[in-house]
C-alpha cells in the first residue's frame, strides 16, 4: 500500500456487541481518532455512569431512543459545567496572566468536546439513522459530507453540529449593508461579526478601482460588498472547496456573480489591484477543529503572508486593507508592535486605520472567561500602501 493510500484510507472503529466483534466506518470532522474503548448504551444508562466512562474515555455507542440521547448529552454536559457528579467544583486560583486565562479556557474547552464526543450515533449508508425517533437528517448531511458511500459511526455533538449548520444555510445571517442575506454552508464561518462588514463598506475606495482581490473570501459577503460597491471586477480567493461552493452560491442569489470570479488559492491571485483585502483569522493559536481555522491561525500566518506579499500584488497608489480584531493583543498573544514590524518589514505604510467596538453578546458577558480582553476589544481597518 502507498503511502498516499494509507493516509486516505477510511479509519475504523472497531467495538463489540452480542459477544460479536464489529468495525464500521469512522467519521469526524474535527479530527479527532476513532475512540479505542466502545461500550453499548442505551435507555437504561443513567447520566452518571455515562459521565464516569465518557470521562474515562470510553466511547458509548448508542441503540436506544434518539431523544433520549439528546438528553443523555445535555445532562453531560450540565455535569462537565458544574463538577463531576453535579457537585459544584472547587474554586480555582484565578489566571494570572489574560494570556494564562486563554490557554485555561483553550484547555477546558478542549476537555469539554472529548468528554461529550463519546456519545456515538450509527448511521445508515444513506444517512438515515437506525435509532427510535430519529430525526430525517439526509439533507443535513448531504449539504456537509456529500453523497453517503457506506454506514459509518459519529458523535452525536458533530450530528447536531451539522444539524445547525443546515438551519444556518436555510435561513442566512441578515447582512444589513447588503440589505440581504448571506447563507454559509457547514464548515464556513458565519459572518454574525458584522461590525468587520460594516469597515469594508464604509472605507473609501480607492479612486477608479476596476479590480480588487479578496483574500480568504469564505461566504464571499466582502467580495459582495465590493462588487455591491461599484467595483467593476473582484477576485475573491480560498483554499477551501465547501468556502468557494458557499461564495458562489451566495454571490449567485445577491445577482453579483458577473462581477466577481472564485479562484482556489493560498492567499494572492497572479497580478496586481488597486485593492487587496483580507480579514484573515484574527488569534495566533492552533484550530482544533476544520471551522476554527477561520478564528485561529497558528503563527499568525495567514496575517504574515498577507502583509508580506501585499506591495507585490498591488498596482500604483493601490491600497490594501487588512481587517483584523486587536483581540490578541488584549490576551497577550500578539503585541501591536509586532504587527508594525511586520508591516514595515512588508514594505507598507499605514495610511489610517478605522476603528469599531463590537457589538457581539460575549462583549457584555461578565462570566466569560474572557470577558476583560473581549470588553475592551476592538475591529480595525488598517489602510496599508506601498511605502
Amino acid at each position: 500500500m502507498s503511502a498516499v493510500a494509507a493516509v486516505t484510507a477510511p479509519q475504523l472503529i472497531h467495538w463489540t456487541e452480542n459477544d460479536i466483534q464489529h468495525s464500521a466506518r469512522w467519521r469526524s470532522e474535527s479530527g479527532m481518532p476513532a475512540p479505542k474503548r466502545v461500550a453499548i448504551a442505551d435507555d437504561r444508562m443513567n447520566a452518571d455512569t455515562a459521565f464516569r466512562l465518557a470521562s474515562e474515555g470510553t466511547a458509548l455507542l448508542w441503540r436506544g431512543d434518539f431523544q433520549n440521547a439528546r438528553q443523555l448529552l445535555q445532562a453531560l454536559a450540565r455535569r462537565i459545567d458544574q463538577g463531576k457528579q453535579g457537585k459544584k467544583a472547587k474554586p480555582t486560583k484565578a489566571p494570572a496572566t489574560p494570556t494564562e486565562a486563554f490557554h485555561l479556557h483553550r484547555q477546558a474547552q478542549s476537555q469539554r468536546a472529548r468528554t461529550l464526543a463519546m456519545l456515538l450515533i450509527p448511521f445508515d449508508a444513506d444517512y438515515t439513522i437506525p435509532l427510535r425517533r430519529a430525526p430525517q437528517v439526509q439533507l443535513a448531511c448531504n449539504e456537509a459530507y456529500g453523497r453517503g458511500e457506506e454506514p459509518f459511526i459519529a458523535t452525536l455533538r458533530e450530528l447536531l453540529g451539522v444539524i445547525g449548520a443546515h438551519e444556518w444555510r436555510r435561513t442566512g445571517v441578515e447582512i444589513p449593508v447588503l440589505d440581504a442575506r448571506i447563507h454559509p454552508h457547514y464548515g464556513v464561518f458565519s459572518p454574525v461579526r458584522g461590525e468587520y462588514v460594516e469597515l469594508v463598506a464604509k472605507a473609501p475606495i480607492p479612486h477608479a478601482t476596476r479590480l480588487a482581490f479578496d483574500i480568504g473570501t469564505g461566504t464571499g459577503v466582502l467580495a459582495a460588498v465590493l462588487a455591491q460597491r461599484g467595483v467593476t471586477r473582484v477576485i475573491a480567493t480560498d483554499q477551501d472547496q465547501r468556502a468557494l461552493s458557499c461564495a458562489r452560491e451566495n454571490l449567485a442569489r445577491l445577482d453579483v456573480k458577473g462581477q466577481v470570479e472564485l479562484l482556489e488559492a493560498d492567499l494572492f491571485p497572479d497580478g496586481r489591484a488597486a485593492l487587496v483585502v483580507c480579514n484573515p483569522p484574527w488569534v495566533p493559536a492552533r484550530p482544533s477543529s476544520p471551522i476554527e481555522y477561520a478564528v485561529y491561525d497558528p503563527d499568525s500566518r495567514m496575517l504574515r503572508g498577507f502583509l508580506g506579499g501585499l506591495a507585490a500584488h498591488l498596482t500604483p497608489g493601490g491600497e490594501g486593507w487588512l481587517i483584523l480584531s486587536d483581540l490578541a493583543e488584549h490576551l497577550g498573544l500578539r503585541p501591536r508592535a509586532e504587527l508594525l514590524e511586520w508591516i514595515a518589514a512588508g514594505g507598507l505604510k499605514v495610511l489610517e486605520r478605522q476603528d469599531i467596538k463590537p457589538t457581539h453578546p460575549r462583549a457584555a458577558d461578565a462570566a466569560d472567561p474572557l470577558h476583560a480582553a473581549r470588553a475592551a476589544e476592538v475591529t480595525s481597518l488598517w489602510r496599508l500602501a506601498a511605502a
